[in-house]
């Protein structure tokens, strides 16, 4: 596992930014060229600094990605996507209506008004084996450790399926929802953890003082279904980038190896 502790969230999101297009730029200069690139994408306040900034490069015709294939992690099950806090309504409105070369054909988002949860759940397993995996794997994980809707306790070796949302993520949510929790769905629809730790990489943003707990528990702790975080460290090209703010409950010793180790600010 790699950590990459960068000095604000701005940082951290350049950082990000920049090594997904590094990672895309190689790939369709080396042997693969002639498939896509697939890419999977959260959704969430994390990511949106890195959505501007690889939206800023593709503008720029610094990237491109009229090769790349994308997944998002989760949809809100019984929200249509025109909603305002729809998954897709998100997706588009930070990222890929600002994209000057993204093929609407290529962006996968599970569908949360499906009147078969479960088949549409397979549906999506089958659509990622059939371009050979997910190439890289952008996430977040919530102040309890959960990646995607994958809530303490759900099993690390989980497909795409559907989730119920505890009472503390719907409080969470509720912001976007007039703050009322009864507002925000029960349900989502979510690839598993093991979808995402079956990613050839997988690069998780942890930012902010309220996820210091986590990202100890993702980096430092026992790997354990309470916090569904910590299977990244059974995963051979995980990245944590990460803010100052979220380095609060790390060891010393741990916080110093990391930053020795990143000295040169490699890709």
């Amino acid at each position: 596992m790699r950590v990459v502790i960068q000095e604000d969230y701005g940082k951290m999101c350049r950082w990000a930014a920049c090594y997904i297009a590094s990672r895309i730029q190689a790939h369709n200069e080396g042997p693969e060229k002639d498939r896509p690139f697939v890419l999977g994408l959260p959704t969430g306040s994390s990511p949106i600094g890195v959505y501007k900034e690889l939206v800023r490069m593709n503008r720029a015709g610094e990237l491109s990605f009229s090769n790349v294939v994308t997944f998002n992690m989760d949809e809100y099950l019984g929200l249509p996507r025109e909603h305002d806090q729809s998954y897709w309504y998100f997706m588009h409105d930070n990222f890929f209506d600002h994209l000057v070369d993204m093929k609407p054909e290529n962006i996968n988002i599970l569908n949360g008004m499906t009147e078969d949860p479960e088949a549409e759940c397979a549906a999506y397993e089958r659509k990622i084996a059939s371009y050979g995996g997910i190439d890289l794997f952008m996430g977040g994980i919530g102040v309890d450790g959960h990646i995607a809707f994958n809530e303490p306790f759900t099993s690390l070796c989980s497909r795409t399926g559907v989730r119920n949302l505890t009472t503390d993520t719907r409080i969470v949510n509720s912001r976007f929802f007039g703050n009322d929790p009864e507002a925000v769905p029960s349900q989502a629809l979510s690839v598993g953890v093991g979808t995402v730790t079956d990613s050839k990489e997988v690069l998780i943003l942890i930012n902010g003082h309220n996820k210091a707990r986590a990202l100890a528990a993702t980096v430092e702790g026992g790997v354990s279904q309470k916090w569904t975080c910590s299977a990244l460290q059974m995963h051979n090209g995980a990245i944590i980038a990460c803010d100052e703010a979220a380095c609060g409950e790390l060891t010393v010793d741990t916080y110093k190896y990391f930053l020795d180790i990143e000295r040169g600010e490699r890709l």
